[in-house]
C-alpha cells in the first residue's frame, strides 16, 4: 500500500479534481515480486487500477491488488474499474479507503465479493485518509479542503510595526510553501494584501519539480483587486464564507490555500472552516508586543474558550519548523 500511495503521490498535481490514486499488482505465489504499479492518468485517462492491470497483463490473473481507493463501479470518463478487475481474474483486492462520491459509495466493493474476490478494506487507511483528504472532504460535503497557511517568528508575529514582512522564513521554507501552492486548486487571498504586497501567487518551483501537465491555481480575492494588480486574472468574490467555499467546490476545486492577511485568516479560523492549519515558524524574534500577530483583532475572551487542536505532523524545513495542526 505504501508503494501505490507513492506512486500516488507522484501524479497528484496532474490529475485533480480527479482523485490522485495509486495502484499495485502483486502476482500470485510471487510475494517478493516488486509488483506492477498504476496510477491516475491525468484528468481524463485511465484510472490507477486499470493502469496496473495493464502493466501486469497475464500476472493479473490471481494476484492481489492494492488500491488506495475503491474501485469504481459506474462509467464515468471511463469505464467501471471494478469490472477491470473482475476481467483480470484478479484473486484479492486490498483497498486503502472506501469512495464516499455518491457514484461508488461501497458499490464498487459489493460488486468484487459478489464475484468470489476477496476483499480487504483499512489498509494503511490513516495513512491514506490523510493523502486524499481534499478528495474525500468535497465528496462529502461539496467544499473544498481549506489549508491556512501562516508564517511566524517564535513570538507569534508575522510583519513588523511598519508592515514590513518579507522573508520571514528561510529558502527551504519559503520553497515548501511553493509545494503547497501546487497542491492547491485555489489560492484565497484579502484584498488588502493585495493591494499592499501586490503578490502574484504563482507556483515557482525547480524545473525538476514542475510537471507537463501541472497548471496555476486559480486565485481568489477576498473583494475587489486593482485592474493592474499582479494577482489578474483572478476571480473576485465577496459575501458569506460558506457560500465562497461552496461556489469554488461546485467549481471543481478540492483544496483551497489561504494565503492571507490577518483579517482573512482570522476570519476563515473564527467561522471554524479551516481544515488544516499549516504553520511555518522561524527561529527569530521580533521582541515587542507591537508586532503584527497571526490574526487580526480580538481572541477569546477566556482561556475556556481557547481553540485547540491536534498537531499531526512536524517537519525541519531549513532552519525552520514547519507544523500541520488540524481539529
Amino acid at each position: 500500500m505504501g508503494q501505490a500511495m507513492t506512486a500516488a503521490a507522484n501524479v497528484r498535481r496532474r490529475v485533480a479534481p480527479r482523485p490522485w490514486v495509486g495502484a499495485v499488482v502483486v502476482p500470485a505465489g510471487q510475494p517478493e515480486h516488486p509488483g506492477f504499479e498504476g496510477a491516475t492518468d491525468g484528468r481524463t485517462g485511465d484510472h490507477a487500477e486499470v493502469m496496473a492491470l495493464t502493466a501486469a497483463g497475464d500476472a493479473a490473473k490471481g494476484s492481489t491488488l492494492y488500491v488506495t481507493l475503491e474501485p469504481c463501479s459506474h462509467h464515468g470518463l471511463t469505464p467501471p474499474c471494478a469490472e477491470a478487475v473482475i476481467a483480470a481474474g484478479v484473486g484479492r483486492v486490498v483497498i486503502g479507503v472506501a469512495d464516499p462520491d455518491q457514484n461508488v459509495s461501497g458499490r464498487g466493493i459489493t460488486l468484487l465479493r459478489s464475484e468470489g474476490i476477496d476483499v480487504e478494506i483499512g489498509c494503511c487507511s490513516e495513512d491514506v485518509t490523510r493523502q486524499l483528504a481534499p478528495y474525500l472532504h468535497h465528496r462529502a460535503t461539496g467544499r473544498p479542503f481549506v489549508v491556512l497557511k501562516l508564517a511566524a517568528t517564535l513570538d507569534g508575529r508575522t510583519a513588523a510595526p511598519d508592515g514590513t514582512s518579507q522573508w520571514i522564513t528561510g529558502d527551504e521554507a519559503r520553497l515548501d510553501a511553493h509545494r503547497l501552492r501546487a497542491d492547491s486548486d485555489a489560492i484565497i487571498v484579502g484584498a488588502g494584501t493585495v493591494r499592499a504586497d501586490n503578490p502574484m501567487l504563482t507556483v515557482r518551483l525547480p524545473d525538476a519539480e514542475q510537471g507537463s501537465d501541472d497548471t496555476e491555481p486559480l486565485r481568489v480575492v477576498l473583494g475587489a483587486a486593482p485592474a493592474d494588480a499582479a494577482i489578474q486574472p483572478c476571480l473576485e468574490v465577496s459575501g458569506d464564507l460558506s457560500a465562497i467555499l461552496q461556489d469554488l467546490g461546485d467549481r471543481g476545486v478540492l483544496q483551497v490555500m489561504i494565503e492571507g492577511g490577518a483579517t482573512v485568516a482570522k476570519a476563515f479560523h473564527e467561522a471554524g472552516l479551516v481544515d488544516r492549519y499549516v504553520v511555518y515558524v522561524a527561529p527569530a524574534f521580533f521582541g515587542g508586543d507591537d508586532a503584527i500577530g497571526l490574526f487580526s483583532g480580538p481572541g477569546v475572551p477566556t482561556i475556556g474558550q481557547l481553540w485547540r487542536g491536534r498537531i499531526v505532523d512536524v517537519a525541519r524545513v531549513g532552519d525552520d519548523l514547519r507544523l500541520e495542526i488540524e481539529a
